[in-house]
């Protein structure tokens, strides 16, 4: 990845069980093995807790804090309480990244209607065309095995069968694709 003012970020997006989490989790370890410094951001449609209880940190938490860090000698982390039950909005959570810095690289699972590059993921039979109601942002197609991805593409959606296709069995091509695609956007 080169240098550039603006972090770049790339996401995946696809119905639940299409494999993007795995795919991503492969081309996360791809970048690395690369040198490329990955961060990464999960959208999740449901509450998810990775505190423990009885930890120090869990204990803080139900006792009213509304952040806690936790910080230790090989990571650290963040909990927020959200007492409006929404999530923070994307842009924030980018730039809580970028703020932190050390990253060349944001990758995004989910967040499918944000003004950001996206690989689709399609998988035959799982896939449907009401999957992707915005295609605008869509810079490449990832499948699991050669087919016609999208005979009837859904109305005003034409250009499928002009963008990159790459394999959901090659992670390192799917690495690669990125790496190139940020290096012809510098230019």
């Amino acid at each position: 990845m080169s240098e550039q003012s603006v972090l770049p970020i790339m996401g995946f997006c696809a119905p639940s069980g299409t494999g993007k989490t795995t795919l991503m989790a492969q081309v996360i370890n791809a970048l690395s093995q690369m040198g490329v410094r990955v961060a990464a951001i999960k959208h999740g449609h449901h509450a998810a807790d990775v505190d423990k209880a009885g930890k120090d940190s869990q204990r803080f938490r139900t006792a009213g804090a509304n952040a806690v860090i936790f910080s230790g000698p090989e990571r650290w982390f963040l909990i927020e309480e959200l007492p409006q039950k929404k999530a923070p909005d994307l842009q924030q959570q980018v730039q809580l990244l970028r703020d932190l810095g050390g990253y060349d690289l944001i990758l995004i699972e989910g967040y499918k209607n944000e003004n950001h590059p996206k690989i689709a993921v399609v998988r035959k039979g799982v896939t449907k065309q009401t999957a992707f109601k915005n295609l605008s942002h869509i810079v490449a197609v990832a499948v699991d095995e050669a087919m016609e991805i999208w005979p009837d593409p859904p109305k005003g959606e034409e250009g499928w069968d002009q963008l990159p296709v790459l394999s959901l069995n090659a992670p390192a091509q799917v690495a690669q694709f990125i790496q190139d695609y940020f290096q012809r956007s510098d230019t």
